[in-house]
């Protein structure tokens, strides 16, 4: 039914009573928690010495968190602003060196991201990635998509798989505190974006693009080590644009932007000294002494905090590339704001990449069955040879590959009598109503499926375990309430955007 559907007032602020009721609820279950066993032996390790004149503790279970902000921290501002200052320095030079720095800054940026990668892991690893560029650039000559996934896939397995890895990462010589998440982060994106440049010479009707093009797209720093990945396509012309004339406000949204990223480092940090969501769960034996409301505030809240790790790390990368006049993959989309699998991801531009180049391509419209099937099988055969083939990224695959399956196939079954004349006969807010059942337990099946990757499997049985058997009914039912209350603020949400959206696409049409 329409996405248009209203409900009244008074019902969605029943509804976002309920919700924020709920929300503070949980958390203050898990404030109780925090603060009762912050000494607690299991703790010693992952609970740090905090904010002492609060007689607070700090929460520093996410090593990844940790390492952006105390290690990596100068080394990111240090090579991030000389890549701007490079930048600039190259475009005021530019015209008395007797180039144009606008039509070469592709190249110039190549050159700094070059010697950056030179300067911080040495020319072994750089002849290394070098290589694997060479090869694929060499099959991405034959223009055969098939032998470019199959020779992208072989290079992406000798930095996923045994014994391979531990054979490439012997060439490098010299150790320092950053080698290991370099080696990988800046392997792994360059074997994706090789990948994305064989696909799309094999769409070049005339010729191929140069080796330089491949090195261009490869070796843009703020790109290289973590991503996000952007598609060749999109990068070889938004690099080679030499129009560079900014948007009205653009400057202000790029300052927006970034204050939104350092408050939500603060916001994240305050928290981590109330509410250990990461600590907290792996720890078992406390963990089942918690209450329901505990164990299912921990499960979404840890997918919460995912997203905007996520959002924070690429959105800092993402304010650069902006600065350098691309448009980057858009941040993920909150996990609040998911209730069908088909949007979720925590990686955009990695979720770009395999939309186009498999899902999209396998799948076509995705409204048949089988065709379906291919496409997310294989859609989540590359997802987990992306992240590492072991037992829980396997059951991670499964599980989300079945639930994206499963929407279509409810979808196709309830598409037929009597079930589509029975909706028809409801009424449009009605039928809204009755979605939203569906999509709340929707909702708590992404979060089931997704936070045994992030947490334990142990963690992901224990919350469905107590939320659907012993549970049941009172907990499972007040769960599943409280979901649906905050999936009708979502569907709301989208339906003014629609609305929104129309009124922009009249108003164009009659300037037209």
């Amino acid at each position: 039914m329409g996405v248009k559907a209203a409900l009244p007032k008074y019902e969605l602020y029943l509804y976002t009573a309920v919700l924020y009721g709920a929300i503070l609820w949980a958390a203050s279950w898990i404030f109780e928690v925090s603060s009762e066993h912050a000494n607690r032996k299991a703790f010693k390790e992952s609970v740090q010495p905090g904010w002492y004149y609060f007689g607070r503790k700090m929460d520093a279970a996410d090593f990844e968190w940790v390492m952006w902000f105390t290690t990596f921290r100068n080394h990111i501002l240090f090579a991030l602003s000389g890549h701007v200052i490079f930048a600039k320095i190259c475009s005021m030079l530019s015209p008395k060196l007797g180039f144009d720095g606008c039509k070469r800054r592709s190249f110039i940026y190549m050159v700094y991201g070059l010697s950056a990668v030179f300067v911080s892991m040495g020319w072994t690893y750089v002849t290394l990635v070098l290589s694997h560029c060479i090869v694929i650039y060499s099959v991405a000559l034959a223009k055969r998509k098939w032998l470019c996934f199959v020779a992208g896939l072989l290079s992406l397995a000798t930095f996923k798989m045994e014994p391979m890895v531990s054979w490439q990462s012997g060439f490098m010589t010299g150790t320092f505190e950053l080698q290991d998440i370099l080696f990988y982060g800046g392997c792994g994106f360059s074997i994706m974006r090789c990948m994305s440049f064989a696909l799309e010479n094999c769409e070049k009707k005339e010729g191929n693009y140069s080796f330089m093009d491949l090195l261009k797209y490869n070796f843009y720093l703020p790109f290289f080590y973590f991503g996000p990945v952007m598609t060749f396509d999109r990068f070889h012309v938004q690099a080679n644009n030499a129009d560079l004339t900014r948007k009205q406000w653009e400057m202000w949204n790029i300052r927006t932007q970034a204050l939104l990223h350092l408050g939500a480092i603060l916001v994240v940090d305050v928290f981590f000294h109330f509410l250990y969501i990461l600590t907290i769960p792996s720890d078992m034996k406390l963990v089942k002494q918690l209450s329901d409301w505990s164990l299912a505030g921990l499960a979404y809240s840890n997918l919460v905090y995912d997203w905007v790790k996520a959002a924070v790390m690429f959105g800092v990368i993402n304010t650069v590339s902006r600065l350098d006049h691309l448009d980057p993959p858009q941040p993920p989309k909150c996990i609040t704001m998911l209730y069908v699998f088909a949007e979720t991801h925590f990686d955009r531009g990695i979720n770009d990449w395999l939309c186009k180049y498999v899902y999209d391509y396998l799948g076509g419209n995705h409204d048949q069955i089988f065709k379906e099937l291919i496409a997310t099988i294989s859609t989540f055969a590359v997802t987990t040879l992306w992240l590492g083939p072991c037992e829980i990224v396997y059951i991670w695959s499964f599980f989300n590959c079945f639930g994206l399956n499963f929407e279509l196939w409810v979808a196709k079954f309830f598409s037929f009598p009597p079930f589509s004349t029975i909706e028809g006969l409801l009424g449009e807010s009605m039928s809204r109503r009755i979605r939203g059942v569906f999509n709340a337990v929707n909702f708590w099946c992404i979060i089931l499926f997704n936070v045994l990757a992030l947490n334990s499997l142990e963690f992901a049985k224990l919350v469905a375990k107590r939320l659907l058997v012993k549970g049941f009914p009172m907990s499972t039912l007040s769960v599943l309430l409280v979901t649906y209350c905050g999936v009708q603020l979502v569907k709301e949400r989208e339906r003014r955007l629609a609305l929104e959206e129309e009124a922009a696409d009249a108003v164009k049409e009659k300037a037209e």
